[in-house]
């Protein structure tokens, strides 16, 4: 049967619906419980989202030469937290934040093949246990944490397990007792993507490695210099004798990736380059990070968001939800990295998949988080840091991509600016610099023109599917049915510890006039629903529920 798919061109008529406000008339019913299936994830590049404190924008003595898109541009810690307590992510339906590391970076820069490159991204560590100047203090951490926690929002770090920053004028290399420099992976199998450098000039640490090491000189030639080397020794011979770990590299690796966890309540890790390491790494990293959640918690009653575990999801680079529970690492390899600590797995279908009818993705993604997968997730997405294929590079489709992501099942990876329809294309830039734009607040706040529609008119969009979500786990968590083909709708159930969710959402129905939708079989005759799209509520009769105000969404529950 042939379902309809909502093109772009059929979208005109969200703009009107969408420009007057991104609120819904009246009280927000309150919300379920979180749940990490279910969970609307913003991932940004803290240095590309805002500048809070344009006084620590030239740290280190980092200059302005960096090829287009290269070097940093002034976003910071300050700047996120500005942005939570305007309310921009409450607004969205946003409840955790995914940020690029923000531990101190190389000082210097190196040419990868598309110009002079600055570490701007997070991903090149000199010193796991500092945070870089160039994106705030501890203070500024805590307060982003704390007020993130006072909104409803949980706070997700970036760790890298895997490398180094590359070698630099400013950036010695660490010594071979931590990494390797060579040779570079292959990915034919395990050993060729594991006992490898990813690229040449980035060191790999050697995780496999249970030998002891000392500490790398200069980390303690600069920990001396600061002043904190014995503090730092202190920690480190405490975590030992506790733990009994071998002072490996990974260990210690462990221990600071924790300690931001201790000190700050840090909610969650999405673990970068995860195949290219031994699997089982991540189980002791969870098993440090949780007892880490856990001291913090008690330590501060008051700033605990709730009592669920430490959470942690994967980057297995092209790892899709067809894998399931067994990725191949190619030469007869499988690894099942939901059995190594992870609780989610970041999927890299939905990127593609989103070109095809809702119907086939929704129903597929539905079955395989039900059966093969069921107690983990996915975290979907259509654009990223580093995918070179994002759905709507030019953002011609920003309603389609906001339906096809928060309505999909499993957990939502907004990137900074699908919301805003950020274009993922510059002028001059070369590679995965193109996606990495500064976040157009200067296009939300004109509203400008974005094709067919207005920035400020697609966000309101994002907006409104986004709040449905966070108040019903049942949208990414639940089980998937379809309802009818034309128009356009399903229905999701979700039930966990005794409590229980029901939706109903309808896609591509006419904005002429109310049309009757059928919600038979989840809410009964009599009962009043409300349409979470237009605020409107009225009562299921003979099956289906009419709404006073036509639009092409109806986002449908009992509160």
């Amino acid at each position: 049967m042939k379902l309809p798919v909502l093109a772009s061109a059929m979208l005109l008529a969200f703009g009107a619906m969408a420009s007057a406000s991104a609120q819904l008339p009246g009280p927000a019913p309150a919300a379920k419980p979180f749940v990490w299936e279910n969970a609307t994830v913003y991932f940004l590049l803290t240095d590309r989202f805002n500048n809070g404190n344009p006084a620590n924008d030239k740290a280190y003595g980092r200059k302005d030469d960096a090829a287009p898109l290269r070097g940093f541009m002034g976003g910071d810690i300050a700047g996120i937290t500005a942005k939570i307590k305007e309310g921009y992510f409450t607004d969205l339906g946003v409840n955790a934040i995914w940020l690029t590391p923000v531990i101190e970076q190389i000082h210097g820069a190196t040419d990868e093949g598309t110009g002079k490159s600055y570490a701007f991204h997070g991903y090149w560590a000199k010193d796991f246990t500092a945070l870089d100047a160039a994106f705030g203090t501890e203070d500024e951490l805590r307060t982003l944490v704390d007020t993130a926690h006072a909104k409803g929002i949980r706070i997700v770090f970036d760790v890298v397990m895997n490398h180094t920053g590359p070698v630099t004028p400013q950036d010695k290399v660490w010594p071979a007792s931590w990494v390797r420099t060579g040779p570079t992976c292959t990915y034919k199998d395990a050993r060729t993507t594991v006992d490898c450098t990813l690229v040449a000039n980035l060191p790999d640490f050697l995780t496999g490695s249970d030998k002891p090491v000392d500490l790398p000189p200069h980390l303690v030639a600069k920990w001396k210099k600061e002043g904190r080397y014995e503090r730092e020794v202190k920690e480190l011979d405490a975590f030992f004798k506790r733990t009994g770990y071998p002072r490996a590299p990974r260990y210690y690796l462990m221990k600071w990736h924790a300690d931001w966890v201790r000190k700050f309540g840090i909610d969650g890790f999405r673990a970068d380059t995860v195949k290219h390491t031994e699997p089982g790494l991540w189980k002791e990293l969870k098993k440090e990070a949780s007892l880490a959640l856990a001291d913090w918690k008690r330590a501060n009653p008051a700033k605990s968001i709730d009592q669920k575990p430490f959470w942690m999801v994967s980057e297995v680079y092209n790892y899709e939800i067809k894998h399931a529970r067994k990725f191949d690492l190619g030469g007869g390899e499988f690894v099942d990295y939901l059995d190594q600590g992870f609780d989610s797995m970041i999927s890299f279908s939905l990127r593609s998949d989103a070109k095809r009818p809702y119907e086939q993705v929704f129903s597929e993604y539905s079955t395989i988080l039900h059966g093969e997968m069921k107690g983990f997730s996915v975290l979907n997405y259509i654009s990223s840091h580093d995918d070179s294929s994002p759905f709507d590079p030019l953002r011609q489709q920003p309603f389609e991509s906001a339906n096809k992501l928060l309505l999909a099942p499993g957990a939502a990876q907004i990137y900074y600016g699908d919301e805003t329809a950020r274009i993922l294309k510059f002028d001059g830039a070369e590679g995965d610099a193109n996606l990495r734009t500064f976040m157009n607040w200067d296009e939300l706040a004109a509203n400008a023109e974005r094709g067919l529609h207005r920035v400020a008119d697609i966000r309101a969009h994002w907006a409104r599917l986004g709040r449905f979500r966070a108040a019903h786990p049942a949208v990414g968590a639940g089980k998937h049915q379809m309802i009818g083909s034309s128009p356009y709708t399903f229905k999701r159930t979700w039930e966990q510890n005794g409590v229980s969710d029901r939706v109903v959402v309808a896609l591509g129905l006419s904005t002429q006039q109310p049309v009757a939708i059928s919600v038979g079989g989840v809410f009964n005759d009599g009962a009043t629903v409300r349409d979470w799209y237009t605020g409107n509520t009225a009562v299921v009769k003979d099956g289906k529920v009419r709404f006073a105000t036509a639009a092409q969404v109806a986002l449908i529950a009992q509160d």
